[in-house]
């Protein structure tokens, strides 16, 4: 069964430092990886892993290279898309060498799992926090779902465009979202769309589309509908998402967010 591990927001800073003066993203980013490494014998096989934005927290070439130094220890190939925290110039020099990292424009690209395809978008405004799909953008994913022919679809943004309730966030999310929606409701096969940016695991309908969000491996943005409340981390566990097609009793995605870290266990719940 394909499957994929969607890891986001990695925020990774350069050595020394720690995001934001409290969170070390380094650490944590070296965690998820041991965490995805120790679960992979125990899974059926898992194709890839994607990372879906915010890999660094200021776009430096230092920082670039901090994170593939860390994720050359994945025991799978991975892709990426930027996020608000990336530079999109800075990435493409970093990832060069990579068969999914295009020459020039926006970084997106697609593949094919049989069973369902997967399109990744560029919602990075460089300089900006929210994001937006440019036209290059809207006419990538017009072909992608015109070859998908059908078959049930994964979009990959940085940026959601559903609501998570956290003001400073909803309103830096996709200000095109709407647009977006409207083509994959349009599609004649099953959508779901699948984001980063708020470092929280979220689902929501939106139409006929599945929208959710992933967490980070790191820090967490603190959960408050308040309208006063400050935009705040918190350090809640991180944690990473697997996604696996799954042919029964109907096919499609499952998603099960995997926590970072070592815990106890696992035991027999009865003793023979």
């Amino acid at each position: 069964m394909p499957s994929f591990i969607q890891l986001s927001d990695t925020h990774i800073v350069p050595e020394g430092q720690l995001a934001y003066g409290k969170s070390d993203t380094a650490a944590a980013l070296s965690e998820a990886v041991e965490t995805v490494n120790a679960v992979l014998s125990r899974l059926d096989p898992i194709d890839c892993a994607i990372i879906t934005g915010d890999l660094t927290d200021f776009g430096t070439r230092a920082e670039y290279e901090r994170l593939k130094g860390i994720m050359s220890r994945l025991n799978l190939p991975y892709m990426a898309i930027p996020g608000n925290h990336d530079s999109r110039e800075v990435m493409r020099a970093a990832f060069a060498d990579q068969d999914w990292m295009p020459d020039s424009g926006p970084i997106q690209w697609s593949r094919d799992f049989g069973d369902f395809t997967l399109i990744a978008l560029d919602t990075l405004v460089e300089g900006q926090h929210h994001g937006m799909l440019c036209p290059e953008g809207f006419a990538f994913l017009d072909a992608a779902l015109g070859a998908a022919q059908g078959q049930p679809v994964v979009v990959a943004t940085h940026h959601p465009w559903m609501h998570s309730g956290v003001i400073a966030m909803d309103i830096n999310n996709l200000r095109n979202g709407a647009a977006l929606l409207e083509r994959l409701e349009a599609y004649s096969g099953p959508v779901r769309m699948i984001s980063g940016h708020v470092h929280r695991t979220m689902t929501t309908q939106i139409g006929r589309v599945t929208c959710q969000i992933a967490p980070a491996p790191c820090h967490a943005v603190h959960l408050s509908h308040m309208p006063d409340s400050v935009n705040s981390l918190i350090m809640e566990p991180g944690g990473v998402t697997l996604w696996q097609w799954q042919d029964s009793p109907q096919p499609g995605l499952a998603s099960n967010v995997i926590p970072v870290g070592r815990f106890a266990g696992p035991w027999p719940f009865y003793e023979a």
